[in-house]
């Protein structure tokens, strides 16, 4: 098996399908999973996409607002979406790769939560709280059929460990770090028992960003990040994950998104 998977949160793909078009091309991965498209069903820029063989292409999208999608020079077997928190507001699609052991590829857009980690008076923060729990719940049902194995990745809009953001102290009562959200989406691993590939390559006590805010005057040299975005795997897949490449230098492209790409390959 040969397999290499992006994430990104594109943060509008019609606006920025030229950055999509780069990383494929200079990268190649099997599988590039969208987050924040903010494009409503249908009319997803596919034609470039299919130019360069990307020509399988799930998507789950609305007019401004989130979504969700999957391209893929492999064919899917199947594809579904599924609803959280009694809204149908695009934050998951997944499809399946077929082979001997077929792979299924969750592609998660989490809610961001506001400014104030406080439910009782920020609906947002509680949206984002319900959203971990149905999280868990669903994992906590097996949810990989037998004699598959899975890939979750997307933007979790969480950095749950101490060296996922710039100052662990600092940011504890910020949204995205503070204690109920990281042992919210801690519990969600442990339940699914899925394995943090970017962790499994990178040590915990190495600083590990994927996100760098647009209000920094000049984000590169102040370096205040977050570990937002995530690859996780089954623990049957886990071993052939050989690599993990986080695309810093897209930050630094005309127009960027605040996320860059992070990619998995696997062999074996």
């Amino acid at each position: 098996m040969s397999l290499k998977v992006a994430t990104w949160n594109i943060n509008s793909v019609r606006l920025r399908i030229g950055l999509v078009t780069r990383l494929l091309e200079r990268w190649q991965p099997d599988v590039l999973c969208l987050q924040e498209t903010k494009c409503p069903q249908g009319q997803f820029p596919s034609g470039p996409l299919r130019d360069l063989g990307y020509s399988h292409i799930a998507e789950f999208g609305q007019k401004g607002y989130h979504g969700v999608a999957i391209v893929s020079k492999r064919p899917f077997t199947a594809q579904a979406s599924r609803p959280f928190c009694g809204k149908d507001d695009c934050r998951h699609i997944a499809v399946t790769l077929g082979g001997a052991k077929p792979i299924i590829i969750h592609n998660l857009y989490v809610p961001a939560g506001g400014d104030e980690p406080d439910p009782a008076i920020n609906e947002k923060f509680a949206h984002k709280l319900q959203f971990i729990a149905e999280l868990e719940n669903w994992f906590a049902k097996d949810c990989v059929p037998k004699g598959h194995e899975s890939i979750l990745v997307g933007d979790l809009n969480i950095a749950p460990l101490a060296q996922d953001v710039w100052s662990h102290k600092d940011l504890l009562k910020v949204v995205s770090h503070t204690p109920v959200e990281t042992e919210g989406l801690l519990r969600i691993q442990k339940t699914g028992k899925w394995i943090d590939l970017m962790r499994q390559h990178v040590p915990a006590e190495e600083k590990l960003y994927t996100w760098w805010s647009y209000r920094a005057r000049d984000w590169e040299v102040s370096d205040r990040g977050r570990r937002l975005d995530h690859i996780w795997s089954t623990a049957g897949l886990a071993p052939a994950c050989r690599k993990i490449e986080i695309l810093k230098e897209a930050r630094g492209w005309e127009q960027p998104s605040d996320h860059v790409p992070v990619m998995a390959s696997f062999a074996g």
